[in-house]
């Protein structure tokens, strides 16, 4: 009798954990605002107003519990990431913008909330992969504020943006 209990334990919660649907969640956003005064670099810092933004960004994160930041290997991005990054105490990684939502990363952020930091061109589409059409067009240039949040719960897959004025 111990033996059947038992294996109908396992059957069970073998059972559960394949029928289960894992949520994961995406928060996208675009780097603060930029330092623009030399236009020549293309790897400029935030600006002061940026720099508020990126402790903004920190602020507005604080209650959402976060697994993994990730950022593009840029200054603008990785100064909006390190403050939320460094108040949920986890390390920032950095992803390839031509090789977003590539087997790898689908992988290493399933079943997780995951904050990704991009840029204007790079974020709408990182949710158009995730979501698998195109439904977001590029962002304004000087649009900091956009915050893209894309769901996936079983085959559901549910997206939304919405300005966040810090």
């Amino acid at each position: 009798m111990k033996k059947y209990f038992f294996l109908f334990v396992f059957a069970f919660s073998l059972l559960v954990s394949c029928s289960s649907d894992e949520t994961t969640t995406y928060y996208l956003i675009r780097h603060s605002e930029k330092d623009r005064f030399d236009k020549t670099n293309n790897n400029p810092n935030l600006s002061f107003e940026g720099e508020k933004r990126a402790q903004k960004w920190a602020t507005y994160f604080k209650d959402i519990e976060l697994d993994a930041v990730y950022s593009t290997n840029y200054n603008r991005t990785i100064q909006t990431a390190t403050p939320t990054a460094m108040s949920k105490k986890i390390e920032l990684q950095f992803y390839n913008p031509s090789k977003m939502y590539d087997s790898i990363f689908q992988a290493n952020t399933k079943g997780k909330t995951v904050l990704v930091v991009g840029h204007s061109n790079t974020t709408p589409v990182f949710a158009n992969e995730i979501l698998g059409e195109k439904k977001y067009e590029n962002m304004d240039d000087h649009d900091n504020a956009s915050l893209y949040k894309v769901t996936i719960s079983g085959d559901d897959k549910t997206s939304s943006v919405e300005k966040i004025e810090n």
